[in-house]
């Protein structure tokens, strides 16, 4: 029911800043909660950040805190991740997910709670 496509990925040198952007179509009058997941070669697809439908609750990874931050704008159906101070263990394939919740303030975490993924864009960080 929901259609997510990434954007703003690409190649930036350690210390730099990012913006991704994620667009979501196919909604109505649903409530969803957003995620935004990275996943390295080799290694598990983890949360990133999460936020819910109301922006008002939002979660980060101990290994960003401090350097990105999730939002929303739920009138052009779009989340964002800003990503600054970025370090070279930060390359992955970043993916947004979506899932349906009942209360605006609800927010997940494990990828087995989405079930609306993104294609996924590339963040190679340089050293």
């Amino acid at each position: 029911q929901v259609q997510l496509v990434e954007s703003g990925g690409g190649l930036v040198q350690a210390g730099g800043s990012l913006r991704l952007s994620c667009a979501a179509s196919g909604r109505t009058f649903s409530a969803y909660a957003m995620g935004w997941f990275r996943q390295a070669p080799g290694k598990e697809r983890e949360c990133v950040a999460a936020i819910s439908w109301s922006g008002d609750s939002t979660y980060y990874a101990d290994s960003v805190k401090g350097r990105f931050t999730i939002s929303r704008d739920n009138a052009k159906n779009t989340v964002y991740l800003q990503m600054n101070s970025l370090k070279p263990e930060d390359t992955a394939v970043y993916y947004c997910a979506a899932t349906r919740v009942e209360s605006g303030s609800t927010y997940y975490t494990s990828k087995g709670s989405y079930d609306n993924w993104g294609q996924g864009t590339q963040v190679t960080v340089s050293s």
